[in-house]
């Protein structure tokens, strides 16, 4: 009996809704858990006895187990709030059964001996920005001079010594926290990459709130949207200066802009390998621009960033196939030993 593949994620997962018919036809069922349904669709039973482990899950609505001494590969995919059986927790009960899930969840994972793509702990020290600029500088990267304060005459100082236009970006997500909140509490549906020009120059006073990123805008030739999966690289160019509601942030899938595939300077490709791999990570999704002189220049790693859109503009990159495979060569190399 060969081992199994586990995937965690949300129910609107298209992700993993596509991947598991691809694991199916490769011979391999995996076992989903749907965080936004767990613990309420889920049965979980960790046991200590004799000194010796064992833990399983139970999915009710279709009653499928799992033995997580079984378990030869997980996928991590997206978190997601927590769901209950019991709809009218107060506050405190709803917080504390948070932290208790917490406790349950992460035991279990943390205790897997398999394959990780990738594992939590690798994934939490990988998403800090200002880390990652310097750790890319660090490695051979170019990268954007940058300001990360909350004292607005520092982005006024910043925006002097750089002696040109400057960005703001957001760090943590760009829709401002606004699936967080309930609609009718939200303010702004989000942000994209803003160029600051000299009349926010007189609202840099709200940066005393919370501290924001700042870097200098960098002229584009076209930005590179590259996918590590494993050792596997698929670099995609993005023709973001033949839109101008993508020229200064990619973000807007509204703008047909080509996307096609290219090869990378072997310096370059071995960096973004060899990036994403210093963390313990399996997968990354780094954002890099290339200047008109032809400079590759680092902007952000996502470690757990999407994909699958890359592959539905150039389907010669087979992602999801290549994520099946790995996960399965994994599960085999397990089962063996």
């Amino acid at each position: 009996m060969h081992k199994q593949v586990l995937i965690i994620s949300h129910g609107g997962d298209l992700h993993a809704d596509l991947l598991i018919p691809l694991l199916a036809d490769r011979g391999h069922t995996p076992f989903r858990i749907n965080l936004d349904a767990f613990p309420r669709d889920y049965q979980l039973c960790q046991r200590m006895r004799d000194g010796q482990p064992s833990a399983r899950l139970r999915h009710l609505p279709d009653g499928a187990w799992l033995d997580l001494q079984q378990v030869g590969a997980v996928w991590l995919r997206k978190p997601a709030e927590y769901a209950y059986a019991s709809e009218d927790l107060g506050p405190q009960e709803r917080a504390y059964a948070r932290l208790e899930t917490d406790q349950a969840m992460f035991s279990l994972l943390y205790s897997l001996d398999c394959y990780w793509l990738s594992h939590p702990l690798a994934l939490r020290a990988a998403q800090w920005k200002g880390e990652q600029l310097e750790r890319a500088a660090r490695m051979g990267f170019r990268v954007p001079d940058t300001v990360i304060t909350n004292v607005a005459d520092d982005v006024r100082a910043f925006r002097a010594a750089v002696g040109g236009p400057i960005i703001f970006k957001a760090m943590s997500t760009p829709t401002l926290a606004s699936e967080a909140v309930a609609p009718e509490e939200q303010i702004s549906r989000g942000i994209v990459t803003t160029v600051i020009d000299d009349a926010m120059l007189d609202e840099l006073d709200a940066v005393g709130e919370v501290s924001c990123q700042f870097q200098e805008y960098i002229a584009k030739q076209y930005e590179l949207r590259v996918t590590v999966i494993g050792s596997a690289l698929f670099a995609a160019r993005l023709h973001t200066q033949d839109d101008a509601r993508t020229a200064i942030d990619s973000r807007d899938m509204s703008a047909e802009i080509r996307y096609e595939a290219c090869v990378l300077p072997p310096e370059v490709h071995q960096r973004c390998l060899d990036f994403v791999h210093s963390y313990g990570l399996q997968y990354g999704a780094l954002d890099l621009i290339v200047t008109p002189e032809g400079d590759h220049v680092f902007l952000e790693n996502n470690p757990v960033g999407q994909f699958l859109y890359v592959q539905q503009l150039i389907p010669a990159f087979r992602l999801l196939e290549c994520v099946a495979d790995k996960l399965i060569e994994e599960v085999l190399c397990r089962s063996r030993s």
